[in-house]
């Protein structure tokens, strides 16, 4: 019962730290990747405040022998960059500036937006079981 409790906590945290950001607003994100309309930079200062918090976190992972609430950490194995990478983020990239929302976002606008972000977590189900029936 855990390692449940700990993965839902982790869920609600993340959740609202996508809404307390703006980073679950489309239209904030859109206006993020606008380079050279209305650039909205507030999303940046999102992004590098969370890479000492993930630093902090990669230090204290190396230093435990294992998770709390699982038998061992699940790693990458490779750092390989290799066309199915590639393309696979090329085509995250063009969904999430084309709708503004990313898997996560997505997820947690299903409360506040739920017809919109319906639509891309419906769309984003099927490219995922495209995926799982081509990749065999």
């Amino acid at each position: 019962m855990k390692a449940p409790a700990i993965s839902l906590l982790a869920g609600l945290l993340f959740g609202a730290g996508l809404a307390v950001s703006g980073m679950a607003d489309p239209a904030r994100v859109r206006a993020f990747l606008d380079l050279f309309g209305t650039w909205d930079p507030t999303l940046a200062f999102v992004m590098a405040g969370a890479m000492l918090p993930m630093a902090i976190a990669w230090l204290i992972q190396k230093r435990m022998p294992r998770p709390i609430a699982f038998e061992a950490f699940d790693l990458p194995s490779t750092s390989l960059l290799d066309a199915k990478l590639l393309g696979g983020a090329s085509l995250f990239g063009i969904g999430w500036g084309i709708a503004g929302l990313c898997p996560g976002p997505a997820l947690a606008d299903l409360a506040i937006a739920p017809f919109e972000a319906g639509i891309f977590v419906i769309t984003m189900l099927a490219g995922m079981a495209a995926h799982r029936i081509t990749a065999k």
